[in-house]
């Protein structure tokens, strides 16, 4: 679809950055001779998601239920939820998904002796039985199982418990700060380290030929490597990478931590500037609704006048954002109907933020693609009146 006339503010993607970083990452991940499943809750966009799956991605990661469903709706079926599920109604609805279809591949984390029963209370006696991995935390960080004798624990009690077959190990490196620092990459490494020792350790009691050996995130997959577990250690592993943020990169965290060579940023949200109130400083009309601030303030790009001539020696820098405004200080050569496009840091934090977002490439041309945050559980739990 051909848009003519182009709103503001918006998020634009660049589709050539995209399909290379798509094939950037694919091609590292062949050569390493591991596997992606990429988390697709960074887009939440049905056209990248396929643009992933025709690269040869494994199946892919979610991380919730509600999203599950989308991915099942756009015809998905080896969907990993890298997250705890222990509440009835989300437990449901993958029950009754495996027993609409059995050859679906859904697996969830467990991390407690509490969610095993949770999910059991579901599958117990069931047709059907729900796949988990032992879910590996870092002291200080979120969810996962945090000694070895906890996992081996838990192990045992999943491979004791009817309806649940225990099939791999997951970890996530993500929780550190996004920093090459040598205090950082240490932590990260011990947490890569622990997560195999307990893929090692409970290797006895996986329910499947090709146990799953799993971590995630896009800043340290190259010292995920160095940890993987091999065929010699546990025979028909699967070494598994969630990475998701590396589909569209960025300007902020990822381009400063990201190793993997070749990616390209591919996020921008363009504004227009509506008011010059002080010398040095300019006020846009894009604030915390419209621009991630999470990962670091958006940076400024570039800087053209309403008819699109570009504006090279324009400066300016985010102070701070307000709910749908941006205040941009030591600016010069910016006037008040100029266009400022952003550099964004941390693209989940993005696309969440748009429905609908402008998608363009080399020549010009303009189309637009959606987002789909949709929560399928909480409009069945109403009526219409």
């Amino acid at each position: 679809m051909e848009v003519k006339v182009l709103p503001y503010p918006h998020l634009r993607l660049d589709r050539e950055a995209l399909d290379s970083n798509i094939a950037v990452m694919a091609a590292w991940c062949e050569s390493r001779n591991v596997v992606l499943a990429p988390h697709v809750k960074t887009t939440m966009s049905a056209p990248i998601v396929r643009r992933q799956a025709d690269a040869g991605a494994q199946g892919v990661t979610v991380a919730t239920v509600d999203q599950a469903g989308i991915l099942l709706g756009w015809g998905y079926r080896n969907i990993l939820i890298a997250n705890q599920v222990v509440d009835r109604q989300g437990l449901n609805r993958i029950h009754s998904w495996l027993t609409e279809d059995p050859t679906l591949q859904i697996r969830i984390f467990v991390d407690s002796k509490e969610g095993s029963a949770a999910a059991a209370s579901v599958f117990d006696g069931s047709s059907v039985a729900l796949d988990v991995l032992l879910d590996v935390g870092a002291p200080g960080g979120r969810t996962g199982l945090r000694t070895l004798r906890e996992a081996r624990s838990l192990a045992e009690l999943v491979g004791s418990t009817e309806g649940l077959r225990l099939v791999g190990v997951a970890g996530y490196e993500g929780v550190v700060a996004n920093s090459r620092e040598e205090v950082i990459v240490s932590a990260v490494d011990d947490h890569c380290r622990n997560v195999r020792d307990v893929f090692l350790a409970v290797a006895d009691l996986y329910e499947t030929p090709a146990p799953v050996f799993s971590m995630g995130g896009s800043a340290f997959p190259d010292r995920v490597i160095e940890f993987l577990p091999t065929d010699s250690d546990v025979p028909g592993t699967v070494r598994l990478l969630r990475s998701g943020c590396y589909v569209t990169h960025d300007h902020g965290t990822y381009a400063q931590v990201s190793p993997v060579p070749g990616l390209i940023p591919a996020l921008a949200v363009r504004a227009v500037v509506l008011s010059a109130p002080e010398d040095g400083m300019v006020i846009a009309g894009a604030g915390k609704r419209e621009l991630p601030y999470d990962a670091g303030l958006p940076t400024l790009l570039s800087v053209r006048t309403a008819d699109g001539t570009g504006k090279p020696d324009a400066t300016g820098r985010i102070e701070k954002l307000f709910d749908h405004h941006a205040v941009l200080t030591g600016a010069t050569g910016i006037d008040v109907t100029d266009i400022v496009e952003f550099g964004i840091s941390h693209p989940c934090s993005a696309f969440d933020r748009w429905h609908e977002y402008i998608v363009t490439d080399s020549t010009g041309e303009t189309d637009v693609w959606h987002t789909n945050f949709h929560r399928e559980s909480i409009e069945a739990t109403t009526s219409e009146k």
